[in-house]
């Protein structure tokens, strides 16, 4: 019905990309002192999660401001539930909206799972591998871009069990990403992780996407709970086979905007400029064995 749908006839977004081999870091409050202080050159752009700071006010909305006014921002949700089966809130779409257009947000990804059901669950939670469950993800992906007028990116997501698997991650993937006409963050952590956990390979899950769809990068550290089983922490510092998959990434994508994610038990500014170098190297075409300290 017309004046249901408060953002109707929005004209798409059309904001300038990120540089190719930009470097960004995750807003955290935790490190506002540190974006606010670091010199020029270190961070080409920062990330937040929407949900944290729509609606803040008083001093930390004035940071928000003052480093988004510095920094283009991109933004990385965190309770859409694309593949859930509640229906979408779109009130809190709309407002998500409203804060991309404020912050002039270059990038609006989500993450490839669900996190609701009759009430949050607090949790990223693994999807089916199934036909029904991409037409159903990807139909909620697409009523998100309408609503917001701006195409958005999806996140492959870390798993510790897969509720039902009639085809693989990949083409699952895939498959969601060409229903969906939508972008892909690509999680090089999240590919690791899921690739000990549940036994693929790695290098060939990476070499199996579409280049035309791969935004952003993301990297992280993990936990290890076993030698079998790793954990996505984002809590500890990228290893080696992690920054050699992002090497992978870049040379099968070309460069690409990259992210350091780190979401607590933060270590000093200084060892997270070293890994921003190190990525900085990658994304240039260095050589990813090189010591991030180097």
């Amino acid at each position: 019905m017309p004046g249901t749908d408060p953002r109707a006839g929005v004209s798409p977004v059309v904001l300038p990309p990120l540089p190719a081999a930009a470097v960004g870091l995750g807003l955290r409050r935790a490190l506002l002192d540190d974006l606010e202080q670091a010199p020029p050159g270190d961070i080409d752009f920062l990330e937040c999660a929407p949900e944290n700071w729509i609606g803040l006010g008083g001093v930390p909305g004035e940071r928000l401001q003052g480093l988004s006014a510095r920094y283009p921002l991109t933004c990385h949700g965190l309770s859409l539930s694309l593949g859930g089966s509640a229906p979408l809130d779109l009130d809190f779409v709309d407002r998500v909206g409203r804060f991309l257009d404020t912050h002039k947000v270059r990038l609006y990804s989500e993450h490839l799972s669900y996190c609701s059901d009759d009430g949050h669950l607090y949790d990223l939670l693994p999807l089916p591998f199934t036909d029904e469950a991409v037409r159903h993800t990807a139909a909620r992906i697409a009523q998100v871009q309408d609503r917001l007028g701006r195409r958005i990116a999806v996140e492959n997501v870390s798993s510790y069990l897969t509720p039902h698997a009639a085809m693989s991650e990949l083409d699952f993937t895939v498959a969601v990403l060409e229903e969906a006409d939508c972008d892909l963050l690509l999680d090089v952590n999240n590919v690791y992780v899921n690739a000990i956990n549940h036994r693929f390979d790695p290098a060939a899950f990476i070499d199996g996407l579409p280049a035309s769809r791969v935004v952003c990068l993301h990297v992280a550290g993990h936990y290890d709970e076993a030698d079998d089983l790793k954990i996505d922490t984002h809590g500890s510092a990228v290893i080696d086979p992690v920054w050699a998959l992002l090497a992978q990434a870049r040379a099968r994508f070309g460069p690409r905007p990259a992210l350091l994610e780190r979401d607590f038990n933060f270590p000093t500014y200084a060892e997270l400029r070293a890994e921003l170098q190190q990525m900085r190297r990658i994304l240039r075409g260095g050589d990813a064995a090189r010591g991030a300290a180097a």
